[in-house]
């Protein structure tokens, strides 16, 4: 045997592992899920079987008001917790970059919220937010008990409530992700610009910018990805509630499966997550990927 062909037997045994991994535990269970959503099944009615339904149960969600709802505060929270994510993460990691006294510190502390289990951190914010005992309140109404909001009991402030968690949780994930572009940076290119006149706002759009939007392309992606299956936050803090305000597409097919036994039409949304998420990483790809290389080889 030549050396070309047990080196190339060699990286598919390493290689192997690595693949059945991914098949039992991603490319599987997404195959499952396609196979689940085309029959109607019923785990409360077993006699029924596993009838073969075609796309019923998708047209059922084009029906469902609260599946239309459910999609709504998806997008909604997808949009504006990557947005202030991303941003919060930048400036994160611009400040953590510079030198400072004790900077290996706070970077490491940063990281805290991220490192912190979700159902922890969501049970954290819950009491945050609590109408009686909650810190948000002490903060704004002191001991004036009468003036207390119930934040989690009223539509737009229960939203606001899960975005606020997922911010302080993820930002410092893209935080690291920019930082580490950020170190490509040498510290001759400032130095350069500095003494051609450049402001800090120019050395930023022109220097740091173009260098570090590959790592921010990658932070978004990521992000958005994740936040399309939000779902611990919402079955903590708020249970989809209150009149359906929190309800996203995963918490909804959860809901659909273990609740109403619902199997087929939960995992119909289940795919319905996967395309969503897919054609939109796609679009990201499409519509900046090129843009970023450019930039930075150009």
């Amino acid at each position: 045997m030549s050396q070309r062909r047990r080196e190339i037997l060699f990286g598919v045994f390493l290689l192997l592992p690595c693949f059945l991994f991914v098949t039992a535990f991603a490319f599987y269970p997404i195959a499952r899920s396609f196979y689940m959503s085309l029959h109607r099944i019923v785990l409360t009615m077993p006699a029924l079987g596993k009838p073969y339904v075609g796309l019923d149960n998708f047209k059922g969600l084009l029906l469902d008001r609260v599946a239309h709802r459910a999609i709504i505060n998806t997008l909604l929270f997808v949009l504006i917790s990557t947005f202030f994510e991303i941003l919060l993460g930048l400036v994160i990691a611009l400040v953590i970059n510079k030198r400072f006294p004790a900077r290996g510190l706070i970077r490491a502390s940063v990281l805290v919220p991220w490192a912190i289990p979700t159902v922890v951190s969501s049970q954290m914010w819950r009491f945050i937010f609590n109408d009686k005992y909650g810190l948000v309140n002490f903060l704004l109404y002191g001991s004036h008990v009468s003036s207390y909001r119930a934040w989690l009991a009223e539509p737009f402030y229960a939203f606001l409530a899960i975005v606020t968690a997922d911010v302080w949780k993820t930002s410092s994930f893209a935080a690291l992700i920019i930082l580490a572009g950020l170190q490509l940076i040498p510290e001759e290119l400032y130095a350069q610009a500095s003494v051609d006149g450049a402001t800090a706002l120019k050395r930023f759009w022109l220097i740091t910018f173009p260098i570090i939007r590959p790592a921010i392309l990658i932070a978004l992606l990521f992000r958005t990805m994740d936040a399309f299956r939000v779902f611990d936050l919402v079955f903590v803090m708020t249970q989809g509630g209150p009149a359906d305000s929190t309800n996203v597409l995963q918490f909804y097919g959860y809901k659909k499966i273990f609740a109403e036994g619902l199997m087929g039409y939960g995992s119909s949304i289940s795919v319905l997550v996967f395309v969503i998420s897919f054609v939109v990483s796609l679009w990201y790809l499409k519509m900046l990927g090129k843009g970023v290389f450019q930039g930075v080889m150009g």
